[in-house]
């Protein structure tokens, strides 16, 4: 069976720049569908960046289109979010995960196709 690892986490500054990882076990990255998702206090878990198998070309949330930067490193196995220009509302829990399944250019945003699922790291926005 497969699993992740999250990691890079923090408190970082309006304006400012983070980068998360995910470690993958158990699956290759390079050979499924990968995602970052993010749950805000009060809020569902929402999606927020995806690279389909079938397609390579990421999809983004509108609300991250233009800062974030969805990636993977095959050789190593991990999967990047790359986080610029930060602002409040992005403090939440992001969570990476994966799938060794194609998905259609409807679904990237939906939890339920995901198998695998990193513990959640904690990214907090400060003014």
């Amino acid at each position: 069976e497969g699993s992740a690892a999250g990691a890079g986490g923090g408190l970082v500054q309006i304006g400012g720049s983070l980068r998360l990882s995910c470690a993958a076990s158990g699956f290759t990255l390079l050979y499924g569908s990968i995602a970052w998702f993010r749950q805000a206090p009060g809020k569902e878990r929402e999606a927020v960046s995806c690279i389909r198998r079938t397609s390579g070309s990421p999809h983004y949330a509108e609300s991250v289109k233009g800062r974030f930067t969805i990636s993977r490193d095959n050789a190593k196995n991990i999967m990047y979010l790359q986080m610029n220009n930060m602002k409040p509302e992005d403090t939440a829990v992001y969570y990476c995960a994966a799938t060794g399944r194609g998905l259609i250019s409807s679904s990237w945003h939906i939890r339920t196709n995901y198998d695998y699922w990193g513990q959640g790291t904690q990214v907090t926005v400060s003014s």
